[in-house]
């Protein structure tokens, strides 16, 4: 008599139409299993294109991607008990630059990687046991946001977009449990593709709305508003550790 297997150790049923909430919340529960084993509770996003390379006709923002990162990291470091993780769409360009920055630092960092037709692969500077792999969209945007503490975006295109107005838009319906930077790193590129002030002027966001974001464009300046966006709460943070500091 065969013994059928039990269901979730079946291929097909998991695959299949009826197992899509199972295969959805196991894209929340297993990367929750691994920050919760690795310690990791903050991290820095990175968005960007996949299509900046450091020899292209952009190619200062991927060097500049992975200066701020490295910044990042080696600052960070030095802080006890705040520990800001990098991390990145895992893929190449300035999600790569991202990722090689804390490498040059000696920090960790994360990379959710999506599958896709084209472009997209996990880039080798992410951390061993810190690259994972997602298929639906959306899950991956729950994770850039439940950890995040700042976002930086980079020049990019729909991917990048999708990415940086769910968080916008997050924080504008106070969405959020916690006030996320946002910086828009290279001023020149951001107001040229989007024209913040006329969505202010057509009534469609508020002038207010426009204080969600801000733009920085060289990579210690763009560390010093971070230091300054976030001081507080690393400062608590340290004094849990040295009561008398």
């Amino acid at each position: 008599m065969h013994i059928p297997p039990l269901a979730y150790h079946d291929p097909q049923f998991i695959d299949s139409d009826e197992g899509r909430p199972i295969r959805i919340v196991s894209e929340y529960l297993a990367p929750l299993r691994t920050f919760g084993q690795a310690g990791i509770s903050a991290t820095v996003v990175f968005f960007g294109s996949a299509r900046i390379a450091s020899a292209g006709p952009l190619g200062r923002y991927y060097d500049e991607a992975s200066e701020l990162a490295r910044l990042i990291t080696d600052w960070s470091a030095r802080q006890c008990d705040a520990r800001l993780i990098v991390c990145s769409g895992g893929g190449p360009g300035i999600m790569e630059a991202a990722n090689r920055g804390a490498a040059l630092a000696g920090g960790r960092s994360i990379g959710l990687n999506i599958g896709l037709p084209h472009e997209q692969r996990p880039n080798r500077f992410i951390s061993p046991g810190l690259a994972f792999e997602f298929h639906y969209f959306f899950m991956r945007k729950l994770w850039f946001a439940h950890l995040a503490h700042a976002l930086i975006a980079f020049p990019g295109g729909f991917g990048t977009f999708d990415e940086l107005f769910e968080i916008l838009t997050l924080a504008q319906t106070r969405k959020l449990d916690r006030s996320i930077p946002v910086f828009l790193y290279g001023s020149e590129y951001w107001r040229e593709v989007v024209n913040f002030d006329a969505l202010v002027r057509h009534g469609t966001i508020a002038p207010e709305d426009l204080q969600l974001f801000e733009f920085v464009d060289e990579p210690r300046a763009a560390l010093a508003r971070l230091q300054s966006r976030i001081q507080l709460r690393l400062s608590f943070a340290k004094s849990r550790c040295h009561p008398d500091a």
